[in-house]
């Protein structure tokens, strides 16, 4: 039987299988088979055979959003429309056959945009080159998920579905549990909230399911099953999601005003940005994507306002260091900073490597 039987066969027992708490141990141990499977797909051990094509796109610019829809929702488009690069663009399905990317240059700062090729139901089980759309979806920063406003609420749904079983998850922040393996000791388990959601017994099924017999667990928020296998696992994306409703001059006001108002949600028209312009979509991805701009300042002049560098928030005088040259911060003596970082605004602070920046900081810096 082979990898994807065995998860459609979990998956059937899952379906059939009553949720309560008599069955809540045996569904855990269900959902890690489940992900192993899953990640037995994404990445076979067996390294023997031709190798794959995949989409090698190296990363440019200062972050990267990833366009991913089913086919016709208009993602080309939107790369054509907001960037100088031409993504041909026909009324048929499956126009793009790989990933295209394009540069959208906004305050200073250059975002790649990756127009994908369309997916479709069961892409993660590689359907349609699904595995190598999702997996390059992996390495973006922000994923801009394209939905055709026309269509019912199945397409958002069966797109996250396919998301999920990659291991990326949509809007979602890392669960804080620290987990370390050990040699000997057994299973230690402390958690400083109450768990609601899973308990003590549950979590050593599954950690027995992965052979896992002498380890530490540290637990600070109440979590669910799922989020303890992706725990676990290791290798789960947490990326920032916008859902773009194309089309919407094709459905009535109270449709778009219901979409519009949805969280995490942009409408747009591609084929009408005279009047439903795409900056609004340009100015939600530089606030999902949290990046900052900071300039640099040699001593004794002004500073250049032309060229920022530009850093993701919580980001360090050593960031800043390693984005103007990969030496600069060996040879580190200290730095004055100016801005909203400093303690003495408007005057310079003198900081260390470890100060944070912020948005338009002024950085000058003096080596040895």
């Amino acid at each position: 039987m082979g990898v994807v039987e065995k998860i459609k066969e979990i998956e059937e027992e899952m379906a059939r299988t009553q949720k309560n708490k008599a069955t809540e141990y045996h569904l855990g141990l269900l959902k890690a088979k489940l992900a192993r499977y899953r990640a037995q797909l994404l990445e076979p051990a067996s390294k023997s055979g031709p190798a794959g094509v995949g989409f090698d796109v190296q990363k440019a610019g200062d972050a990267r959003v990833a366009l991913i829809g089913f086919p016709s929702v208009g993602k080309s488009t939107l790369l054509s429309k907001t960037t100088h690069t031409a993504s041909e663009v026909a009324s048929y399905e499956f126009t793009t056959l790989t990933a295209i990317p394009g540069v959208i240059e906004y305050k200073g700062a250059r975002i790649q945009l990756l127009d994908l090729p369309g997916i479709v139901e069961g892409a993660s089980q590689g359907r349609g080159r699904g595995r190598q759309v999702v997996s390059t979806a992996k390495t973006a920063d922000l994923i801009l998920v394209m939905l055709d406003a026309t269509k019912s609420d199945e397409q958002r749904r069966l797109l996250e579905i396919e998301l999920d079983a990659v291991g990326i998850r949509l809007n979602k922040r890392k669960p804080d549990v620290v987990f370390k393996r050990r040699t000997t000791g057994g299973i230690t388990i402390n958690c400083t909230v109450k768990l609601t959601k899973t308990d003590d017994k549950t979590i050593r099924t599954i950690l027995a399911g992965y052979k896992l017999h002498n380890c530490d667990i540290m637990i600070r928020e109440d979590i669910t099953t799922d989020d303890f296998i992706d725990v676990l696992i290791g290798t789960r994306k947490y990326i920032q999601c916008l859902y773009v409703y194309n089309k919407i001059d094709a459905i009535s006001l109270e449709q778009m005003d219901k979409l519009a108002h949805t969280p995490n949600t942009v409408v747009i028209s591609c084929e009408m940005e005279s009047f439903l312009s795409l900056d609004h979509l340009i100015e939600r991805m530089w606030d999902e994507l949290n990046l900052v701009k900071v300039y640099t300042k040699k001593r004794g002049a002004q500073p250049d306002l032309s060229d920022p560098i530009c850093l993701r928030k919580g980001a360090t005088i050593e960031d800043v260091c390693n984005g103007v040259h990969r030496s600069l911060a060996q040879n580190y003596r200290y730095g004055l900073v100016w801005g909203r970082s400093s303690k003495f605004n408007p005057h310079a602070q003198k900081v260390s490597l470890a100060h944070q920046v912020q948005d338009e900081d002024v950085v000058s810096i003096f080596t040895k």
